[in-house]
């Protein structure tokens, strides 16, 4: 699904990335971890182009992301990101917030056909009978687009528990009801990857569990994932490969048992040393 070949990423002198190879299978959940200032936040960043990429490239789907001529907005639909501290519009309800981007898209989407239809029924005026091009079907209306995103945020809610939480206001809500919120409005796109930037880092040790229960359903249900988190039994547990990222580089990758059991890379081992 995703290859990462050479990514390199400098801040002025500052080398963050400095050559990174990596390749994410459908299904995969890859667990990165490593020291702060390490470069795991850059990497997720770059891989949704948040940061555009200094070298490289990142063939996400067949298509190189990271080429300034590609239209980085249509591949963003595919790959959700959740952030450390929720990011969620404070002046919306947790409805809201989950609808906002499906109906956005689709709705912009739906006036982009009617502009192409408008424009082929008026090159058609001046064809010849046999030669007129055929309309784009439209099977949606602006209602029921807001609707189907009614519809499905509120089964997502029901996931996790929180339907009775559709009409208030994020601020009323805890870290971990927050956090849980923001995943759900990754999957109300239907991604076909989410990129985790230290999920549970700013939540109170007792919310932390929730957010973790969420994120191990969704890889029982065969989600993609790439997680940033210093939550190594979470690694140890829920992960089919780990990567150890440091100064910029991946110095060792493997599955989580013989990661945590048999690290070969000596700053590796010194890690795992303070942490575990």
């Amino acid at each position: 699904m995703i290859d990462v070949i050479n990514l390199e990423k400098h801040f002025g002198d500052n080398k963050v990335l400095n050559g990174i190879d990596v390749t994410i299978n459908k299904g995969d959940i890859v667990v990165v971890i490593g020291p702060s200032g390490s470069g795991k936040s850059t990497f997720l960043r770059c891989l949704n182009c948040m940061e555009d990429p200094t070298g490289g490239q990142i063939i996400f789907n067949g298509v190189d992301i990271a080429d300034l001529k590609v239209d980085i907005n249509v591949h963003r639909r595919h790959m959700g990101m959740v952030f450390q501290h929720f990011n969620l519009f404070n002046n919306k309800t947790v409805l809201q917030n989950i609808m906002l981007a499906p109906v956005h898209l689709n709705c912009k989407d739906l006036k982009k056909a009617k502009r192409k239809n408008a424009r082929t029924k008026f090159a058609n005026l001046f064809r010849s009978s046999g030669n007129k091009k055929p309309l784009q079907e439209i099977t949606e209306t602006k209602a029921s687009i807001i609707e189907n995103a009614r519809t499905q945020a509120m089964e997502l809610l029901s996931r996790i528990g929180l339907e009775d939480k559709a009409d208030v206001y994020p601020s009323t809500l805890s870290g971990g009801q927050k956090q849980r919120v923001a995943i759900v409005r990754s999957l109300a796109m239907n991604p076909d990857v989410i990129l985790f930037d230290e999920p549970t880092s700013a939540l109170d040790p007792e919310m932390v569990g929730e957010v973790l229960d969420l994120m191990k359903a969704l890889a029982k249900d065969g989600m993609t994932m790439i997680i940033v988190t210093h939550e190594m039994g979470f690694a140890r547990e829920v992960a089919n490969r780990v990567l150890f990222i440091d100064e910029g580089q991946i110095l060792e990758s493997a599955p989580p048992d013989e990661f945590f059991a048999h690290p070969k890379n000596p700053r590796l081992k010194d890690f795992l040393s303070k942490v575990l």
